[in-house]
């Protein structure tokens, strides 16, 4: 995710206007992995391009792939990046395609900055935001997919509770479910505004005078509901590993917590002994084939937060692939 210093900056200036997260960090616990001729590293989550653009400049032998599903982030990217000429090389697919980007070829370095972009925030048509009215769209790539429109009209009470208790963390999702389908009967749900008044009208009063606007947990639950996140990123991670060569790093950032636990999962999987309980000797298929490189999970300094208020959320963890290995 790539933080915005100003909110509904003209798309011209927006390369300008956006600083990735924890860039420093990232570049510290991936450069190691350049130390080869002409290294490659994969940002399965270009956005604007501020990671990218920031390991060009430092590694001057790297090329990167850039992947991401928006057609919008792709081209904006592409503007930003064109100097770098053929070491950077955009890739417009979901990242859990990360072995086809890389040309099944093993590669030595993959970050990850997962969520939603500036990019997709600060255009406030696409529908993200709770803080603005717009379309109830939310797809990252508005060319394909249902709309959280679509699903506010289509699916029923449970499965929206579903969605809104497994995605948000929302512990009022079947009265906010409830007052869904009760509007829709009357018409159908098209704005983003109308959604955060139904959320404020479900949640009961004391409720929402803590914790910030009552309706980040939905528009949470529907953005991951709409675009796959959390299984786009199940598939992504055995498949980002196992394209790693041995000795190559990855990075991830999470920003919240549904998908700090997968990867938090996916490493610990890798980093910990198959061997049986009382097996004397571990055997070599028993060994782990990654190495932690981070104690827990790396978080945004104060001084951070102060430039970028959107790193406040951010989880980073990391991790080195030590010897063949990548099915979880």
């Amino acid at each position: 995710m790539e933080t915005a210093r100003t909110s509904g900056a003209p798309r011209a200036a927006g390369n300008a206007l956006h600083a990735p997260v924890l860039v420093d960090t990232c570049i510290e616990l991936l450069a190691p992995a350049f130390q080869v001729p002409a290294p490659v590293l994969i940002d399965c989550t270009l956005g604007m391009g501020g990671h990218t653009e920031a390991f060009l400049e430092r590694f001057e032998n790297l090329t990167v792939i850039g992947i991401d599903r928006d057609p919008a982030a792709i081209t904006l990217a592409g503007e930003r990046l064109a100097r770098f000429g053929k070491r950077f090389r955009p890739v417009q697919t979901t990242y859990d395609d990360v072995a086809a980007a890389a040309g099944n070829r093993p590669v030595d370095g993959i970050l990850m900055d997962l969520g939603v972009s500036s990019l997709q925030l600060d255009e406030t048509e696409r529908g993200f935001s709770y803080s603005h009215d717009a379309p109830l769209d939310m797809r990252m790539n508005a060319q394909v997919g249902r709309t959280a429109a679509d699903i506010l009209a289509e699916e029923s009470v449970g499965e929206l509770t579903r969605i809104l208790r497994e995605y948000g963390e929302e512990k009022f999702a079947h009265r906010i479910a409830t007052t869904v389908v009760q509007r829709r009967a009357s018409a159908p749900l098209l704005r983003t505004g109308e959604l955060v008044d139904i959320v404020r009208s479900a949640i009961p009063a004391p409720a929402r005078r803590t914790g910030g606007n009552p309706a980040k947990r939905t528009f949470q639950a529907l953005r991951i509901a709409v675009n796959d996140e959390l299984g786009t990123l199940e598939r992504a991670l055995p498949a980002a590993l196992a394209a790693l060569r041995v000795g190559g790093r990855i990075v991830v950032e999470a920003y919240q917590s549904l998908e700090d636990r997968l990867v938090k999962r996916a490493f610990a999987a890798g980093a910990t002994s198959r061997a049986p309980k009382g097996l004397p000797v571990e055997l070599e298929e028993h060994k782990p084939w990654l190495e932690l490189l981070t104690r827990g999970a790396i978080r945004a300094s104060e001084e951070e937060i102060t430039r970028n208020s959107r790193s406040a959320s951010v989880r980073l963890r990391a991790a080195e692939k030590i010897r063949p290995g990548g099915q979880l």
